[in-house]
């Protein structure tokens, strides 16, 4: 039996964060993971979608080229080989933070982790070996979430017809026809993906609108831009009935009171995840769940068992790689004796990474509306934008929603290109709360896609110039 001050349960973004900064205040650290480092965002979620949607960005692009006096021969889309370069930067990105746990001396245990009590953890290693670890500051809990089904409505997963965003990351090649049930982000950003490697894609979302999470005039931008592409969106729909095969899948499904049948070689289940709360002793220590099945804590991240804490997915609230980032990191602090600032979980950016990106932060519209707050609303087109003209980046808008009395930044929406690195401005602005007028004073370089905020920000002010 090892002993350590913190034992983390789960190696992604929350958990190896904590591990590290933990480290690096001298604590003893062991860290519990039975895969390849990283967790989900790394192995089977952002990264290796974000390098598919890169590929497929330069497919689309491709297409334009000519318009830039660039000619081409033959041009040929194979969505293979993207995948292997998807999966090559992933296993990059799981053994730099291997380095970076080496770097700290935190200890790596690989295995299935189980709780046995609130200070102690049984690890079983691949050739079935157990060993007892002991906590004796903390236990983190930070085991993430795991795709789901829709079993409910005749799609359960199957890795050959009915897929989840782990199983679309390795496929060979692009099917010809696919529908992809839930247009959230994960259902956006896959949809983009296949429709660029020449897929003919249907969305289906239950909601109104896709990104239904997202202010509606960035569903609105979204949805025209995928209709351009030959991306179809079906929403307010409601699946009545799903025919599974060998080769396709058929669904019955209804939409606007009339009902449709689609035959499709292959269906992605985007419709959400679940935590990943099984399998690991918690209910035997008697740790408390929230009605949606996460982890209950406190704003200390403390659950009901006294020294027994959780951070990310398993935790609820955003379940985002850059909100468990920051609670490892705070969590560590704590932790460690130092001075914490409280996660502001109102001030968490939401980002989509299609094309048109979109990125947002704060509150809708239909949300500020609902608050019954008086509001004013700036918006500026990227149509306007000169550096988005040089780029052929034209789609999309920024939209700023602030307090009509004090110029408070209640809101930010941004459709476009470079939409989930433009946000951060405004993120940096609401968390040191400043006004409509303080961005107004910071002089935004010409030509960029960033004067496109300003723009807009002098919109809500009622002194907008370039539009």
């Amino acid at each position: 039996m090892a002993s350590f001050d913190v034992i983390i349960l789960g190696g992604g973004p929350a958990g190896y964060v904590c591990a590290i900064r933990s480290a690096q205040l001298g604590l003893q650290v062991a860290l519990i993971e039975r895969e390849a480092l990283g967790g989900t965002c790394v192995l089977w979620g952002c990264i290796p979608a974000k390098s598919l949607l890169e590929s497929a960005s330069m497919a689309t692009k491709v297409k334009h080229m000519a318009e830039h006096g660039i000619t081409t021969g033959d041009v040929t889309y194979d969505f293979g080989p993207a995948m292997k370069r998807s999966r090559g930067v992933s296993t990059q990105n799981s053994k730099g933070v291997e380095f970076l746990l080496k770097k700290n001396k935190v200890t790596w245990i690989r295995g299935n982790g189980r709780v046995t009590t609130a200070t102690t953890v049984e690890v079983k290693n691949s050739e079935g070996t157990v060993e007892s670890h002991t906590a004796t500051k903390a236990l983190v809990i930070a085991t993430g979430s795991r795709v789901r089904g829709l079993p409910q409505v005749g799609l359960e997963l199957n890795k050959t017809t009915v897929l989840s965003s782990d199983e679309v990351l390795v496929l060979p090649s692009a099917p010809k026809t696919m529908a992809v049930v839930g247009a959230g982000a994960v259902g956006c950003e896959f949809a983009d993906v296949f429709n660029a490697f020449g897929t003919q894609v249907t969305l289906i979302e239950v909601a109104a609108r896709i990104l239904p999470i997202e202010d509606a005039d960035a569903s609105a931008e979204l949805a025209r831009a995928f209709k351009k592409r030959g991306i179809e969106s079906v929403t307010g729909a409601r699946i009545t009935a799903a025919k599974v095969e060998a080769d396709s899948v058929t669904l019955s499904f209804e939409s606007g009171g009339q009902p449709r049948v689609l035959t499709v070689d292959k269906v992605l289940v985007a419709a959400g995840r679940a935590a990943n709360t099984d399998g690991f002793g918690l209910e035997a220590l008697g740790v408390k769940k929230s009605d949606r099945g996460f982890i209950a804590i406190n704003e200390k991240f403390e659950t009901n068992v006294k020294g027994v804490y959780a951070i990310g997915d398993v935790a609820g609230n955003q379940m985002l790689a850059h909100k468990g980032q920051r609670e490892g990191h705070v969590l560590a602090d704590m932790l460690g004796g130092q001075p914490t600032h409280a996660v502001n979980y109102g001030n968490i950016p939401s980002c989509t990474y299609c094309h048109p990106e979109v990125a947002s932060i704060g509150l809708t519209e239909e949300q500020v509306k609902a608050k019954g707050v008086a509001y004013k609303v700036g918006k500026f087109p990227f149509s306007a934008n000169g550096r988005a003209r040089t780029s052929g980046e034209t789609d999309g808008f920024v939209k700023i929603i602030r307090d009509e009395k004090y110029g408070e930044i209640l809101g930010a929406h941004i459709v476009g290109a470079h939409a989930t690195e433009l946000i951060h401005e405004i993120v940096v602005a609401r968390e040191n709360e400043f006004t409509v007028e303080e961005i107004d004073l910071a002089v935004h370089a010409h030509p960029t896609m960033s004067e496109a905020v300003a723009e807009a920000v002098l919109d809500s002010m009622g002194k907008m110039v370039h539009a």
